[in-house]
């Protein structure tokens, strides 16, 4: 059953509008940094240090990553890793760990509890897009939408895209958003896009 407690379906529906006011202007003091286009399609990037190897899977890159450790916690907890690791192809938006920090205190401990598998595999497979989508991809999509390309994730609801200056930012359906912090970093299955922040869909 898709249940929590309504103090964290609130807190997860807001994803605060102060850490939203924390990742819409990637400057000093934030640890991530919204890479423009030019710096979109590089062979084997780094994330967190370490290199993706565009040979290996999803979840084979993300745990190599250490600034992806978190959302590969969750992703065992919510028995996603054998789906991620299949053939895809899949577009991830892969929140950092640093974006998990920023739900409300406590939300994450609730959602990697057992009990809350379903509601944890929604968040996550609402990061989650069907088939590879470029950087490219979005931008022509943005373009053809009038500026804005909306995405049916696997987990049903919609994901907006806009383009803000040089950042891509997704925008959840309670207005919430997230950035790209490293786009187009390719995988055997499909291809990753890093964000910092968490993106939620209606859980109720």
């Amino acid at each position: 059953m898709l249940r929590l407690s309504a103090l964290t379906l609130a807190a997860l529906a807001a994803t605060s509008s102060v850490a939203i006011a924390q990742t819409t202007t990637p400057t000093t003091g934030t640890t991530t940094t919204t890479m423009p286009a030019t710096a979109a399609a590089l062979p084997n990037p780094q994330v967190g240090g370490a290199e993706m190897i565009a040979t290996k899977t999803i979840v084979e890159n993300a745990s190599a990553a250490p600034n992806l450790s978190t959302l590969v916690t969750a992703l065992k907890a919510a028995g996603l890793v054998e789906t991620l690791s299949g053939t895809g192809p899949f577009t991830v938006f892969a929140p950092e760990n640093e974006a998990f920090t920023r739900l409300a205190p406590g939300t994450l401990d609730t959602l990697l509890k057992p009990e809350n598998k379903a509601v944890l595999a929604k968040v996550l497979t609402y990061h989650v897009v069907p088939g590879k989508v470029t950087l490219a991809q979005l931008k022509e999509q943005m373009k053809a939408g009038g500026g804005t390309a909306t995405l049916t994730t696997v987990e049903g609801s919609p994901l907006k895209v806009t383009e803000e200056g040089l950042a891509i930012a997704l925008t959840d359906v309670s207005g919430n958003k997230s950035y790209v912090a490293v786009p187009d970093v390719n995988q055997s299955n499909g291809v990753v896009h890093v964000v910092n922040g968490v993106v939620v869909p209606k859980l109720s």
